[in-house]
């Protein structure tokens, strides 16, 4: 048997383990008790408008208020370990090392439950929501940043320098917006990691209108007792997620044309 013909039954091998266990799948299922708990249409309507109006909106307004603390903190993270005073880089390099080594959950209940306690004073919802992620993802996006201003070419800074702009000048003129060019993907990658992050709000005990999906969810599935509102919220997630996903593949693609 020639290596094509083995290539050619190993392949018909898998399509046919894969049919198989479809096949038993759809044979075994109980697909009226799978409608009754995932798509039970009376209780998906019941979802909406809410759904949408509060859950959603809610959901992209927590990332997008801790994407961007914690874009604006990473950046100033990432110039610190890059400085060249040393108690700068020390900051930068502990306050990394910490917030990536920490569980998010363990940052939610030290800002929603820990601070209130110890300094006996009340944070707004929204705050402590944008603190928590933005601390959080601020470790990451530092370390991205960094990677894309050391990535674009020394002859970038020398040939600013030799116009006569000052090193922190070439360094926001010159420097940055070509280290966010490179840095966009996985910067969008971070923001897919947040609107996933967002769901654990439902820590600080959310009233009605302060839900996210996976609170709303979650307090459906013990209403209804069906999983049906579960599955609507990943679906929303869904339609957050996967457009970011296409613009980071787009972006990528667009990067290494223009490398």
């Amino acid at each position: 048997m020639t290596r094509r013909n083995r290539t050619r039954l190993i392949r018909t091998a898998q399509y046919g383990v894969l049919g198989a266990a479809v096949l038993v799948f759809a044979l075994a299922a109980d697909w009226g008790e799978l409608r009754r708990a995932f798509f039970d249409l009376d209780v998906a309507k019941e979802q909406f408008p809410e759904v949408i109006t509060t859950a959603l909106v809610n959901t992209v307004v927590y990332t997008v208020l801790g994407f961007g603390f914690g874009l604006g903190l990473g950046l100033l993270l990432a110039l610190m370990r890059l400085s060249e005073v040393p108690p700068y880089r020390w900051l930068a390099v502990a306050y990394i090392e910490f917030f990536r080594g920490v569980p998010a959950l363990l940052v939610f209940i030290a800002l929603g439950f820990g601070v209130p306690l110890a300094f006996q004073v009340s944070i707004n919802q929204y705050v402590t929501v944008m603190l928590a992620l933005g601390l959080v993802g601020a470790a990451y996006m530092a370390e991205t940043i960094r990677a894309g201003i050391l990535a674009v070419p020394k002859g970038q800074t020398e040939a600013a320098r030799s116009l006569g702009m000052s090193q922190p000048r070439a360094m926001v003129s010159i420097i940055i917006p070509q280290a966010f060019r490179i840095v966009l993907p996985p910067l969008a990658n971070e923001l897919i990691l947040l609107t996933k992050d967002s769901s654990l709000v439902y820590l600080l005990g959310l009233s009605m209108d302060q839900y996210e999906l996976a609170k709303f969810g979650r307090d459906a599935l013990n209403q209804h007792r069906s999983l049906t509102p579960v599955l609507i919220a990943g679906l929303f997630y869904l339609a957050i997620t996967l457009p970011l996903g296409h613009l980071v593949r787009r972006l990528e693609s667009r990067t290494a044309r223009a490398r």
